[in-house]
């Protein structure tokens, strides 16, 4: 199946930012919820091993909330770990919940692209279940501009190019529908726009369809890295590993 970049609700400057947030909300809710992220704990240790760092730059961090569950368990070796969240559009408020949740986490209020990080931005680049929104080109600006800031950069994408990943895509609405109530912050819009106006539910699906058609493969990553400036100065490594009843698709590169 051919890669296909169709547009997402989410990356549009028109829509409302609280219907974003209400998305990108569910989104992190279900990343704490599910450990989805439990396979990738060793590739994250082996980035801030490798890069001599204790702190994680999280690029288009959405909400935010994914990494609650993921920092309880980097902390268990790496007492020191410190995690800043940023994203092109900030969700301030789902941050500052995120950042109740534990002392470790701070966040950039104003917008930061991932294509262009500030240089005093400094540690283990991270993007969950993000890159797919960028096109080729943009997708390769974000790791040449990791080898020019001399900075490494670890990936992951929760979903596949696949039928499989798309069915389970399909049925998204349902666990919009389910878990809108326990999602924090709580917004009463959240209620309003998930049941007696379901534009979240529609929106979601939507766009987990078109995440799936959107993501690179292996071979694809593999592709984009050949076509990198200096690339020999890192080491990479390109995979997928299984991740409780998933597998995450992962990209680490790590400076020499």
């Amino acid at each position: 199946m051919s890669r296909i970049h169709l547009f997402e609700f989410e990356d549009q400057q028109w829509l409302p930012e609280f219907i974003r947030n209400y998305m990108t909300d569910f989104l992190q809710f279900l990343s704490n919820k599910t450990a989805m992220y439990k396979g990738i704990v060793p590739i994250i240790e082996k980035g801030l091993k490798e890069s001599r760092t204790n702190q994680i730059i999280d690029l288009a961090s959405g909400g935010g909330g994914g990494l609650i569950w993921l920092n309880t368990e980097l902390r268990q070796h790496n007492h020191d770990l410190k995690i800043l969240l940023t994203d092109y559009f900030p969700n301030i408020p789902a941050f500052e919940h995120t950042q109740k949740q534990a002392d470790n986490f701070d966040f950039v209020k104003t917008s930061v692209d991932a294509r262009n990080v500030p240089e005093n931005l400094k540690g283990l680049r991270t993007q969950f279940l993000s890159f797919h929104h960028f096109k080729p080109k943009d997708a390769q600006q974000i790791l040449q501009n990791a080898i020019d800031t001399n900075s490494s950069i670890a990936i992951f994408e929760g979903q596949e190019r696949s039928f499989q990943s798309i069915m389970a895509m399909i049925f998204s609405p349902f666990s919009v529908l389910v878990t809108a109530p326990f999602i924090r912050p709580f917004h009463i819009g959240r209620i309003i726009f998930t049941y007696l106006i379901p534009i979240v539910p529609v929106l979601i699906l939507w766009d987990g369809v078109v995440s799936s058609l959107r993501t690179y493969s292996v071979e694809e990553m593999n592709a984009l890295v050949s076509n990198l400036n200096n690339k020999e100065n890192f080491n990479w490594e390109i995979g997928r590993v299984k991740s409780g009843p998933t597998k995450i698709l992962y990209l680490l590169g790590t400076r020499k």
